[in-house]
């Protein structure tokens, strides 16, 4: 069982590997934008680390408490997907028992949430204050929860691929982004980064993005699957990865100039790198 200072270490691990690679579109030590800076996530993946790690607080304490930790530290939404993704990962690996998979017991976690839990939950999302979050009709954040975290997500799911993630128990990311990333990783091993990229350039070429759509509907979504799907082709034949920074540097730009920022898909992939952490641990 991981202890609670190896989950935060696998954690802030985890989001500083995703600003390692360059992700089109988002912030990363290659390109900054969207008026955040890497060290914005960087601090905000530091002080979010001990509350989302607590093993005395509830899942939906865990994302408030490192929600407001981050909102005081860089005043700004830096990592609120991050952290409703991570969080029942995190609370899934403390509970692991040795017989189990990590799958296993975070299905359990997010058949078990509760309404406090989304009360809690609710909380965070109205206090990070994402882009384009608009109202509700039912369960909105603004008014108390009274369904259960997952269920409020159910109601949620059809257009933010975040919350589908908890009525799927993961779904895209140990039978998609998971299986790239660890393929990636045989090939590119000591540039782990790289196979980073690979789960990003997938995911976007598959799914459209929840944070470019909930701003723009689906003017974009074509456009992005195709430059997408382009970077995945580059990465499949690429020996020297290194080499496709010029076609990368070229997205970045498409997508900054027109203020898009693929966020929801950075998030998945932390997630994802997060997962991958936990699973060899406990594989070791």
């Amino acid at each position: 069982m991981l202890s609670t200072l190896q989950l935060r270490e696998f954690y802030q691990q985890a989001c500083e590997l995703e600003l390692q690679a360059f992700k089109p579109g988002n912030v990363s030590v290659y390109s900054e934008g969207h008026d955040m800076t890497v060290a914005d996530f960087r601090i905000s993946a530091k002080v979010s680390a001990e509350p989302l790690c607590n093993p005395e607080y509830s899942l939906g304490e865990k994302i408030y408490y490192a929600v407001k930790a981050t909102r005081e530290a860089v005043g700004c939404n830096t990592n609120l997907g991050i952290l409703l993704l991570c969080a029942p990962l995190i609370e899934a690996a403390s509970q692991l028992h040795p017989t189990e998979t990590l799958r296993h017991r975070l299905s359990r976690v997010l058949a078990e949430t509760t309404i406090s839990d989304a009360d809690w939950v609710f909380q965070a999302i109205a206090l990070a204050a994402p882009g384009g979050l608009g109202s509700a009709d039912e369960q909105d954040v603004n008014q108390h929860a009274s369904v259960t975290l997952t269920e409020a997500m159910r109601l949620a799911s059809k257009k933010d691929r975040i919350a589908l993630q908890y009525i799927s128990d993961y779904e895209n990311i140990f039978d998609f982004s998971l299986p790239i990333y660890y393929n990636y990783l045989d090939r590119w091993e000591d540039r782990n980064y790289w196979a980073v990229v690979a789960i990003y350039a997938n995911l976007l070429s598959q799914y459209p993005d929840s944070h470019i759509e909930r701003k723009y509907g689906d003017r974009y979504s074509g456009m992005v699957a195709e430059q997408m799907s382009l970077l995945k082709a580059e990465l499949e034949q690429a020996t020297h990865p290194e080499y496709i920074e010029p076609l990368l540097r070229n997205i970045d730009q498409q997508f900054k100039s027109k203020k898009i920022n693929p966020g929801t898909t950075a998030d998945l992939t932390v997630a994802t790198v997060l997962t991958a952490f936990i699973e060899i641990f406990n594989k070791a």
